[in-house]
């Protein structure tokens, strides 16, 4: 699930949650481990914090402590043992509920952590976004659409049966590889709210992942009347001419896209290949060349400035191109690292 990949970043955020401190001074080896904690040092850290956590009777905190430097340390199933450890200590200890709840998500067990989520949002049901931001994720992997479609609304304030919470879940779904159940979704949307912004172009969006291009193209269209201003549209319409080799409509919507938005290297990128498709490669040249100074790394830009060179007979460009794109494809597979 791609939205998955953002908890790693949203972890961040939470870990500052879990450093509120006792109504007591913490022993001094306690401070001493969380300022540890709190400079990067947490190997160092988490040795200070062992000791302190299995002791007979265990030091107040060091659970808690030692389950946040287990989780910065990537050692989820030793989090969780520490997590459980400072919610017998103490129940209320909002802070490892929900950092539990975390890392059960984290190793793959979306239903195991909706317990832990849905209690801190009982205990702060305004407190934090990011909480049923998670909680809708584990909602969505469990198949319960409906409480994902409530926490998304949740997290955003907006009503659960609005139009513009079945969008924000249509939305959650695409990121989710569930197009299917997207394109449901974004209809309710429109049934509850016909001229809601986005609704159509979200089903375009699911057409278009089809390879529906003929529906793509309609409900694109149909976003365009109701928001005529909005970039992406003109984008994805561009792609659709692209794709049935209607090339001067292609690249009329295309020019339109970036007048609109320079900051954007997708218009830029279809226009180059639009251009190559009229047999004008300077021209697309001009614009791959824009692309690639925004965006380096995009495989793609280089891929398309090659041919743009071959065809202008500049081979060597051409060649050192193509090789950047092949060199950029292999540097970014994906490496899974495994649970610890």
């Amino acid at each position: 699930m791609r939205a998955g990949f953002f908890i790693l970043l949203l972890a961040h955020g939470l870990f500052a949650l879990a450093q509120s401190a006792p109504s007591v001074a913490p022993p001094p080896s306690l401070e001493a481990a969380r300022q540890k904690l709190e400079h990067g040092q947490i190997k160092e850290a988490i040795e200070m914090l062992q000791p302190m956590a299995a002791a007979q009777p265990p030091i107040r905190g060091a659970a808690h402590e030692l389950g946040v430097a287990y989780y910065r340390a990537g050692k989820l199933l030793q989090a969780e043992q520490a997590f459980t450890q400072a919610e017998k200590e103490d129940p209320n200890d909002i802070e490892s509920v929900q950092m539990h709840g975390l890392t059960l998500y984290r190793l793959g067990r979306p239903a195991a952590a909706i317990p832990f989520l849905e209690r801190v949002r009982q205990w702060t049901p305004d407190a934090n976004a990011d909480a049923n931001y998670v909680l809708g994720l584990c909602y969505l992997n469990s198949q319960r659409y409906d409480d994902a479609r409530a926490a998304f609304a949740a997290q955003y304030g907006v009503a659960p049966n609005s139009g513009a919470a079945y969008l924000l879940s249509a939305t959650m779904l695409m990121h989710a590889n569930l197009p299917e159940l997207a394109a449901q979704a974004a209809q309710k949307a429109l049934e509850q709210t016909p001229k809601l912004p986005l609704a159509h172009f979200m089903l375009g969006e699911v057409y278009l992942y089809k390879s529906d291009v003929d529906r793509a193209r309609q409900e694109f269209e149909q976003e365009r009347e109701i928001n005529p201003t909005y970039p992406a549209i003109y984008d994805r319409l561009g792609d659709v001419y692209l794709r049935t080799g209607k090339y001067q409509e292609a690249q009329q919507s295309l020019a339109k896209a970036i007048s609109l938005d320079t900051s954007s290297t997708g218009p830029f990128i279809l226009m180059g290949k639009v251009l190559l498709k009229k047999d004008d490669p300077q021209t697309a040249a001009m614009y791959l060349q824009h692309a690639e100074k925004m965006d380096p790394a995009n495989y793609i830009t280089h891929t398309l400035l090659g041919q743009a060179y071959r065809s202008l007979g500049r081979e060597a460009e051409a060649k050192a191109e193509i090789d950047a794109a092949s060199k950029i494809q292999a540097s970014s597979e994906l490496k899974l690292e495994p649970v610890q």
